[in-house]
């Protein structure tokens, strides 16, 4: 519910976000009415956004756009939703320029599923998400940390983090991201590498 308007009072305290992240001409996957482009006045160097849903096409692949095409792609809470989050991520990666960021926003399994899967908060989602486990309650779990790992060669891992200073461990199960602040999330920023430092790493990975 409104997750990036929930995002925006904490990243203006990030400056990266004003000053590196979210700068030039976007894309907003899955973005519904609450595109991040709703607060160009607060991330002033944010030039344009498209924003991108169902009737824009399969945010799988985003195949009517060209390659390379957007200084940044954001997505809040959608890649959950994909059949395949690791071919997912290569193709938000295609559209992004060399130097460009990829931020995105995720449900943490243990602050939104909370021990329930297939979700009982939402019944489209197809994954859950830690940040890193050996093991995980929910047979679906994606630990982020080797999920990235996967694109280390052409995309820098900026930021992790687990969204968790809004949630309120100490009531009884629902879904906190009802309430105005409850986020209940993990974040994370990638920064795709220009060619040069490609090269000097190996290639492109291939969609699994």
């Amino acid at each position: 519910m409104h997750e990036s308007s929930k995002s925006v009072m904490r990243r203006l305290h990030d400056s990266r976000f004003a000053t590196r992240y979210l700068v030039g001409h976007g894309i907003d996957i899955g973005c519904g009415p609450d595109s991040i482009f709703n607060y160009r006045e607060q991330f002033p160097l944010m030039q344009s956004c498209r924003n991108w849903d169902l009737p824009d096409g399969d945010a799988q692949f985003l195949e009517t756009v060209q390659d390379e095409t957007f200084d940044f792609v954001h997505s809040s809470h959608c890649l959950e939703h994909m059949r395949n989050p690791q071919e997912a991520l290569y193709y938000w990666l295609r559209v992004l320029k060399p130097g460009g960021h990829l931020i995105v926003m995720i449900p943490d399994e243990d602050l939104y599923e909370q021990g329930i899967f297939p979700s009982t908060n939402n019944d489209d989602h197809k994954w859950t998400f830690t940040i890193f486990k050996e093991n995980s309650w929910s047979a679906q779990s994606i630990s982020l940390m080797s999920l990235l790992a996967d694109f280390s060669s052409i995309a820098q891992i900026l930021k992790v983090e687990l969204l968790d200073a809004t949630f309120r461990y100490g009531l009884p199960r629902f879904d906190q991201t009802l309430t105005p602040v409850g986020e209940c999330a993990i974040e994370f920023v990638m920064r795709k590498l220009p060619q040069e430092e490609v090269a000097r790493m190996g290639r492109y990975p291939d969609p699994a």
